[in-house]
C-alpha cells in the first residue's frame, strides 16, 4: 500500500504541472491581442505593447503584371565575331571606349592576303593598259569611262581606310592624336560617297546600253575581280564598329586563333546614351499589356530605389525565355512575350544586371 502511494505522488506532481503550462500557454494569445501586437503584425508594425509610436501601413501597389527582366544598352547589346578564322595581331580597343561605325577594333594577321592583294593589283594594271591600247568610241567609251571611274573610286575608298587603320595603330601607341584620327575618318566617308555615286553612274549607264565587251574589256573585267575578292578576303580579317557605340565587353587578347563562330563573341557594343529593359511576360498577362504604359524597374543592388520607365513595344509571338536559358530547353519550359522598357533619365544600372518590371493598370498609365 505504501508503495502505491509513493509512486502515485510523482505522477499527481507531473499532471499538476502539465495542466498548468497548459493553462499559461491558453491565455497568453489573448494577453498579446490585447496588448495591441496582433495589429502591428496585420499591419506590418513593430511597435511594442504599451508604445505610444504607431508606424503607418505602407501603401500597397495593384500591379497590373509583373515580370523578371534584363538591363540593356539603347538599341540593345551588338555581338561582334570573327567574319574570318586566323591570329589575332592586334586589338585597338580598350574596355568602355567609345568608337565610330567603321572603326578597327581588332586586326588578324594578313600577312598573307596582302601578298595576293598586290599581285591581283598589279595583274589588273597589266590588263587596263593592254584595254587601253585599243580604240573605241561612242557609248562603248563612255561605258569604258564609267567603269575605270567607278573602279578607281573602289580603290581610293580602299586605300583611304587603310590609311585610317593606320592612324588607329599610331594613335594606340602614342604616336597620333584624335583629331588626326577625325581627319583621317572623314577623308573615309568622303571616299565611300564617291564610290556609290559612280557605282550609281555605271548602273544607270549599263541599263542605258547593252553593248558587249571585247576581249581585252573581258579580261580587264575579270582581272578587277579577282582584286575585288582579294580586298574582300582581307576585310574579312579586319573587325570592325558596326555603328556608334562603347566597348562594353572585350574577350580578345593579341596571339590567340580565332575562328567564325557564335560563340566566339571578341566585342559587345551599345549605345550607353540611354538603357532600356528587356522583360519577359507570361501567356496569362499578355492582354493587360500596353504600348505607353507606365512601368517601374527596381534591383536588389538598389534596395528601395525604383527606376521609371514606359512600354516601347513589344514582340508580335511568343518565344522561349532568355533569362534563364543556359542549357537545352526543358520541355516544361513555358513560352513568354518579350516586351521593352525604356528607362527615362540617368539611371546607375548597368548593361545585363537583372531586374523586376512592374507594369501599372492602364487607369494608373492616363
Amino acid at each position: 500500500m505504501q508503495n502505491r502511494e509513493s509512486a502515485l505522488g510523482p505522477l499527481l506532481a507531473a499532471a499538476a504541472i502539465a495542466v498548468a503550462i497548459a493553462i499559461f500557454v491558453s491565455r497568453t494569445p489573448r494577453a498579446i491581442d490585447a496588448g495591441g501586437s496582433a495589429q502591428s503584425i496585420a499591419t506590418g508594425s513593430t511597435n511594442t505593447p504599451g508604445s505610444t509610436t504607431a508606424t503607418a501601413p505602407a501603401a500597397k501597389v495593384a500591379w497590373a503584371v509583373s515580370a523578371p527582366g534584363r538591363v540593356e544598352p539603347k538599341g540593345g547589346e551588338i555581338r561582334i565575331s570573327p567574319q574570318s578564322a586566323g591570329r589575332i595581331s592586334e586589338v585597338l580597343v580598350a574596355l568602355n571606349q567609345k568608337v565610330n561605325a567603321g572603326d578597327l577594333l581588332i586586326k588578324l594577321d594578313d600577312s598573307e592576303v596582302e601578298a595576293r592583294l598586290a599581285a591581283a593589283d598589279a595583274e589588273a594594271s597589266v590588263r587596263r593598259r593592254d584595254r587601253d591600247g585599243e580604240v573605241v568610241t561612242g557609248a562603248a567609251r563612255d561605258r569604258r569611262s564609267a567603269e575605270d571611274e567607278a573602279f578607281k573610286s573602289e580603290r581610293q575608298f580602299s586605300v583611304n581606310r587603310a590609311e585610317l587603320d593606320r592612324w588607329f595603330e599610331a594613335r594606340k601607341a602614342g604616336l597620333a592624336t584624335d583629331a588626326q584620327v577625325s581627319t583621317a575618318r572623314e577623308t573615309v566617308t568622303k571616299a565611300r560617297d564617291a564610290m556609290v555615286a559612280a557605282r550609281t553612274t555605271l548602273r544607270r549607264l549599263l541599263g542605258d546600253t547593252a553593248l558587249a565587251q571585247t576581249r581585252l574589256e573581258a579580261a580587264l573585267a575579270a582581272a578587277r575581280s579577282e582584286l575585288a575578292g582579294v580586298d574582300a578576303a582581307a576585310e574579312r580579317l579586319r573587325v570592325r564598329a558596326p555603328q556608334d557605340g562603347t566597348v562594353l565587353q572585350l574577350t580578345a587578347t593579341a596571339g590567340e586563333s580565332v575562328a567564325p563562330s557564335p560563340e566566339t563573341v571578341l566585342v559587345v557594343l551599345g549605345d550607353m546614351s540611354g538603357l532600356r529593359v528587356k522583360a519577359e511576360i507570361e501567356e496569362r498577362d499578355i492582354g493587360k499589356l500596353r504600348v505607353g504604359q507606365v512601368a517601374v524597374v527596381r534591383s536588389d543592388a538598389f534596395p528601395g530605389r525604383d527606376f521609371d520607365g514606359k512600354v516601347v513595344s513589344f514582340a508580335q509571338a511568343m518565344g522561349p525565355s532568355r533569362l534563364g536559358q543556359k542549357g537545352p530547353r526543358k520541355l516544361a519550359d513555358v513560352d513568354v512575350l518579350e516586351v521593352s522598357v525604356e528607362l527615362t533619365g540617368a539611371s546607375p544600372l548597368l548593361p545585363g544586371m537583372r531586374v523586376d518590371v512592374f507594369l501599372k493598370p492602364e487607369s494608373a498609365t492616363k
